[in-house]
């Protein structure tokens, strides 16, 4: 990645990662990631605010050649995690002067991942400054976005505020900041709902915190910069607010066309009621994309066929995925079918037990659905309409 000015002393130094397509062997990267760092270069020390993930530490480190520095003061980690933090152990190597500065949770966290001496800490608390001459650092503690040890770093002369993963992205790009705004915010949706959604009462007492903050670029360690904080900021509050949207989320499976009729059906009758719908094949989606479907969705349902006598494996992976991210929803419903009996809504109702939503009537079906079976669904789908709020017209 080419060296680039932020403002006068402020530079990117990161790495783009254009090929990786998989995150913790678990996250979808559709379009790569960044491993962003930053040296801030004062009038009498130097500072590096984060490293890169290991397979890129050499770059960051041509980077920084690059801008002809022989001696790095400081090494700021915002964050343990090994693509934030992989690169410390060489950066120290080349700089036997450079101090960690970081909050004690961290150095805890780095000592347990990597092979710190004692000696090249400098603990600092909320609040504390650091100067490097005419810049001042300042180090803001915001735990469980989305690790316990996070914090963010605070230029106060340039109003750079390094949020380390909040408000952060998986893209790789060319260009420094945000330059189109309509696909920069679906990858922070996207990253969002991956990564920040689950600690979302964290998320809103964070930006309660910088609410006070002059704040003109926001940098985080992942993804564009912003240079228009307030729209990332604004998305944030829109997403981790307590408000839910007209949308029902459909997860499903089908083994043999039965589950998949009655998705097909259920998806038209609550179109006809006013409702927003949005199915995801969970043989085919991406879970990234079913996770952002849950940002705002008023309900989940999770349709599936029973196998060996238990919901399809998919759709448990689906179930424990949701638990595990902790959606807003305020309603959940579970759809299926049958051949000779199971326990699937049992089942799939213990895997999403961290979800504080009202359940509601299941439909499940022997065999194939007929008659009946599209009354319930339709009674089903006039329900979520009427808990959306949405004004369910009497038939003629």
């Amino acid at each position: 990645m080419t060296v680039r000015e932020i403002k006068a002393g402020v530079h990117a130094v990161g790495t783009q990662d254009w090929d990786r397509r998989l995150f913790d062997e678990l996250i979808p990267l559709p379009e790569g990631t960044s491993y962003n760092s930053f040296l801030v270069s004062g009038s009498e020390k130097t500072a590096l605010i984060d490293g890169v993930d290991p397979t890129k530490e050499d770059e960051l480190i041509a980077n920084l050649r690059e801008l002809g520095v022989e001696n790095l003061d400081f090494l700021v980690s915002n964050h343990a995690e090994q693509d934030h933090s992989g690169a410390i152990p060489k950066i120290l190597g080349l700089y036997p002067n450079c101090i960690v500065v970081t909050n004690a949770k961290c150095v805890a966290a780095l000592k347990d991942l990597h092979d710190i001496a004692d000696d090249r800490f400098m603990e600092i608390a909320d609040g504390e400054t650091l100067s490097l001459g005419d810049k001042t650092l300042q180090f803001i503690l915001a735990p469980w976005v989305h690790w316990p040890e996070t914090m963010f770093t605070y230029v106060q002369e340039d109003k750079i505020l390094f949020t380390c993963d909040f408000l952060g992205a998986h893209l790789a790009a060319s260009n420094l900041f945000v330059t189109d705004a309509a696909p920069a915010r679906i990858a922070a949706k996207r990253y969002y709902a991956e990564i920040m959604m689950p600690f979302r009462n964290q998320v809103k007492k964070h930006l309660e915190k910088l609410a006070g903050l002059k704040i003109e670029i926001v940098a985080p360690s992942h993804g564009p910069l912003h240079d228009n904080p307030t729209a990332i900021l604004d998305a944030y509050a829109d997403w981790a607010g307590d408000d839910v949207k007209n949308e029902a989320v459909i997860a499903y499976v089908s083994m043999h066309g039965s589950t998949r009729r009655m998705v097909d059906y259920l998806i038209d009758a609550l179109i006809k009621k006013g409702v927003t719908v949005k199915p995801f094949n969970l043989t085919q989606t991406d879970l990234g994309e079913l996770a952002m479907g849950l940002v705002d969705a008023a309900t989940l349902i999770i349709a599936c066929p029973t196998v060996l006598a238990g919901p399809h494996p998919a759709a448990a992976y689906a179930a424990i995925l949701v638990n595990a991210l902790k959606p807003k929803t305020r309603f959940t419903a579970i759809v299926g079918s049958y051949g000779w009996g199971g326990r699937t809504v049992e089942q799939l109702t213990a895997m999403t037990g961290n979800l504080k939503a009202e359940p509601l009537d299941p439909v499940l079906v022997k065999g194939r659905p007929q008659g009946n079976d599209f009354d319930r669904l339709d009674q089903l789908a006039a329900k979520i309409a009427a808990k959306h709020g949405v004004e369910v017209s009497s038939p003629d």
